[in-house]
This record gives C-alpha cells, structure tokens and sequence, in this order.
C-alpha cells in the first residue's frame, strides 16, 4: 500500500495560542488595541458543551469580548451529552455539541432554553478525531480500520499482533497489552469514532454508532482532558480525541482507499465538504450526514463536525440579539481563522458559511 502524508497544522501554535486566548477572555479583551469599541452590545450569555471545541471557545470568546467589553460569554467544556441536557433543562443559552439534535430529539422538542421548539444548528468547529497512542521510541503507526475495530473491541490485544505488524514494517513493536482508552461521559467524539468502525468494520465492530461507549472493557477517561491524561501517563494505552489535544502523543494514520493518512485539517475538511446537509431538516438546522466508508481518497476519515445550537426566539430580546452577534463572530472568516490557529480546526467554505448566515438570520431579535 502507498503511504500518503498530509501534514497536521497547529501542532505548536495550538498550545501558545489557548494560553494567550485563556488570558484575555479572564480579563474580558485581548489587549491588543486601546482603542474605544463601537460596540452597543451588553449583557452576558452562559454556555455549556462540546470539550473539543474548547480553545476554539477560548480565542472565540477572547475576541468577541474584546470587540464587545460589555459583553461576557462564559463557555464551560461539560461535554456534548451535558451540553444538550442542559440546552433542554434551559441552563444554557446556547451551547456546543459535537453532534446535532437527531430527529427524534427534534421531534420530542421542550428546549428549555427556547420560547419554541425552532433551533439553529450550524457547523462551525470541523477537526479530525486524532487516534493516539502511547508506546516508547514510535511516533506514527499505519492502521487499517478493521484493525482498529479489532483493537477497540478487545480482539486484538496485544501492539506485536500480526495484524498491526504486518502494516508497520520495519517498526519494533513490543510484546505489550494493548489498552484502549474511551470517553466516560456521553461525547459527539466517541459517536463519530463509533460510527467510523461500524461504517468501514461492521464485522468486527458490530456496536452501533453512540455516544456512550457500548463495551465494559478497556478504560475510561471524564471528557477529552481524561482520555488524553490516561494514554499520556500509560505506556501501551490508545485512544481517540480531537487532534488538536494529541500532539504530544504517537499518531496512527489511518487508511483510505489504500493510502495511509495522517490526520490535518485539510484532510478532515475534504471528508466532510464530499458529505451531504442531512434531509427533512430546516435552513436554518445545517447537520452534516457525514459517511466515513465512502470517504475519498486524501481524506481523514474520522472528522468531527460540531456545532453551536442556540434557538430561534429567546424570551429575551437581548440574549438573542448576544447569541446572534456571537454566532456571526464564530461564522465570520474572521472567526474561522481565530480557531485555526488556536485549534488546528478546519476553516469552514465561503460556500457553508452563506448558509450558515442564513440560518444565524433566523434568530428574532425584536
């Protein structure tokens, strides 16, 4: 098989940049300017979500505050299944969540956070779901993705299995167990890793895509921090996170249509601009029906879409006219870059975003 390289981005700048976005969104404006704000924006909003979006939220939130200083966006990293939960219990304005609202949520409505069942979902944060691992002196692993059914359903169990050998030449690997590592919480990561293996290895991973990891083996780590904590400190542990929080860790390309790739953002955003808007849904509910067995050649097949979903009618005036102004922010070129850099994420098309602003358009503000 022929091995493609596409190189991941923001490996280094990723770490600076969170810092340097943590701090400015603590003291309410990055400092970059002393120059008064046009703004007439005030007010606070309070959102929960999606781990994998958080330095994305950082340097979002960073810049929005400096452009805005009488506006505070507090954005607490609870994960996507908390996220969601509290969308519906009405303790957050809007939130992140690394899956949309499936049908039957829709269906079901009772957004709390809502003065009607009518939401906005748009795709903001596009980053592929890195598989890391932890073994001494290897860097970078090949690995097909019934291999890595195999690793994850506990088949395969040790790292010198013919199977991961016979796909790294050359490479020492050792007598060692293999530790898989899952979330422990409800995650839109842990469902689009699940629904890699059941789409390329339904043989071998004969679970259904979800959230909640169907198996009682291997260990568990709370969130995204946990997952990449547990296989940095365990030699012999691999696991699944977004990649902008694993570059420290080995890397495992994986295959597509007989190439090896390496995770980027490039190779993510092609995964996701060859997949097409779900059906059935309104413009201004923007889900992506992401397909990773027809992935095409040169693409990442394990890419997260995650989303901002705020309501259409808020109860007050104010607060949408906030979630609006934000949600434009995180939209904007502008935005897009901030998280680029921050994250490593994908920036999204021109084309998605002239729909994503005719989604954010449907926010009422009078």
């Amino acid at each position: 098989m022929k091995i493609s390289r596409i190189a991941r981005i923001g490996a280094i700048g990723a770490v600076a940049a969170l810092a340097l976005a943590g701090c400015a969104a603590n003291e309410g404006g990055s400092g970059s300017s002393d120059a008064p704000s046009d703004s007439t924006l005030s007010g606070s909003l309070d959102a929960t979500g999606a781990s994998s979006q958080e330095a994305a939220q950082q340097s979002w939130v960073a810049a929005f505050q400096t452009a805005n200083p009488d506006v505070t966006v507090n954005y607490t990293a609870t994960g996507s299944g908390t996220g969601r939960e509290n969308f519906i219990a009405g303790s957050s304005n809007f939130i992140g969540s690394d899956r949309a609202f499936n049908t039957d949520e829709l269906a079901t409505g009772g957004f709390g956070s809502c003065a009607s069942d009518e939401i906005v979902e748009i795709p903001v944060y596009i980053s592929p779901v890195a598989v890391a691992f932890n073994l001494e002196g290897i860097d970078e692993l090949n690995l097909d993705g019934k291999t890595l059914a195999g690793i994850f359903a506990g088949t395969i169990t040790k790292w010198n299995d013919p199977a991961i050998a016979d796909q790294n030449e050359g490479v020492d690997l050792p007598d060692q167990a293999i530790v898989p590592v899952h979330r422990a919480d409800a995650s839109g990561t842990q469902e689009t890793f699940t629904k890699y293996l059941s789409a390329v290895a339904p043989d071998v991973w004969t679970y259904e895509a979800a959230d909640e990891w169907p198996l009682s083996s291997g260990e568990a780590g709370d969130g995204t921090s946990g997952v990449v904590d547990a296989i940095t400190n365990g030699s012999g542990y691999i696991g699944f996170a977004d990649a902008s929080r694993t570059s420290e860790l080995g890397q495992v390309a994986v295959e597509v249509e007989g190439e090896y790739v390496a995770y980027s953002a490039e190779a993510a955003a092609a995964l996701v601009e060859a997949s097409p808007l779900e059906e059935g849904r309104s413009d201004h509910d923007l889900a992506y029906a992401v397909d990773p067995a027809a992935a095409p050649a040169g693409s990442y097949p394990i890419a997260l879409v995650s989303y901002l979903i705020g309501c259409v009618e808020y109860d007050d005036a104010e607060t949408a006219g906030l979630v609006k102004a934000y949600f434009e922010y995180v939209a904007s070129a502008e935005g897009q870059d901030a998280a680029a850099e921050a994250a490593g994420s994908a920036p999204i098309s021109d084309t998605l975003r002239e729909q994503i602003n005719t989604a954010i358009d449907a926010i009422v503000t009078e």
